[in-house]
């Protein structure tokens, strides 16, 4: 699948940003602009995201492959790779089949676990059905403004930031129609997917990814990435550091922008 990317910088190594579930490339741009100065940044939009084709196959798989044909097709040999939630299990599963053409793997507030658990212990994670369920349950054709989708997501998604987030996925068509850029079909029938985690017993029995550095950045109030997930986390990656940022759940790039970037360069060293 031919991702749609934007790019930042003209100089130095190739850095390639992978957003989570139902953002898109530019939640990111920001963090881009700040890291373009010393990188070739490439943002880019998942399948089933933004301004890149919907499917209806959506699992890590299919997403690892996608980012291989879009390096591959960029004569990309060497990136740093930096996702997010599910984002950061697509460049872990890249890392796991192509460690080479990776330079530096930073995870954003996801561990290679599956999430299936968390997903009924969590209230965090057991958002995420329900808020798919929400948006299809809406009919967007009788929207006259952004406002009236707020007020209707409002009774069963609480949080303002929540909804703030999701509302950056609807876009008016060419007859001033509202619509949802995210295939939210797809998501929702292939959530179980999006959950899974990888073949952990597999990787450390193969003694882990290694050959480059790994960061793994968690939210302090987020559940995520629990202190007893360090364990899995060194095992697969043996010379992983981690770091938590305070005051950040799970959409840590959104919430401290600016204890991310300086947390990221300090571990590229730059």
């Amino acid at each position: 699948m031919k991702l749609f990317y934007r790019k930042y910088g003209e100089a130095g190594p190739p850095m390639v940003i992978v957003h989570g579930l139902y953002g898109s490339g530019d939640n990111w741009i920001s963090i881009a602009r700040e890291l373009s100065s010393r990188f070739e940044v490439y943002v880019v939009d998942q399948r089933n995201h933004g301004q890149s084709p919907h499917s209806d196959i959506h699992d890590y798989p299919t997403m690892r492959d996608d980012l291989r044909e879009f390096m591959d097709d960029r004569g990309i040999e060497k990136a740093v790779l930096i996702g997010h939630s599910m984002g950061g299990k697509a460049i872990i599963s890249y890392a796991l089949s192509w460690p080479e053409q990776v330079q530096s793997l930073i995870s954003v507030d996801i561990a290679p676990k599956s999430y299936h658990e968390l997903g009924i212990d969590s209230h965090t994670a057991a958002l995420h059905g329900k808020m798919i369920d929400s948006m299809l349950e809406l009919d967007l054709s009788v929207a006259a403004s952004r406002e009236d989708i707020d007020l209707a997501l409002r009774p069963k998604i609480g949080s303002d930031r929540i909804r703030s987030f999701l509302l950056k996925n609807v876009r008016r068509d060419k007859d001033g129609i509202f619509r949802w850029r995210i295939n939210l079909e797809a998501l929702r029938d292939n959530l179980d997917h999006i959950m899974d985690g990888l073949d952990t017993e597999k990787i450390i029995a193969e003694g882990g990814i290694t050959g480059f550095p790994a960061l793994f950045v968690s939210g302090a109030n987020s559940d995520y990435i629990r202190v007893e997930d360090y364990g899995l986390i060194r095992s697969i990656f043996p010379v992983a550091d981690i770091v938590t940022i305070p005051n950040a759940g799970h959409w840590v790039h959104a919430e401290q922008p600016a204890l991310l970037v300086k947390n990221i360069k300090y571990f590229l060293d730059i």
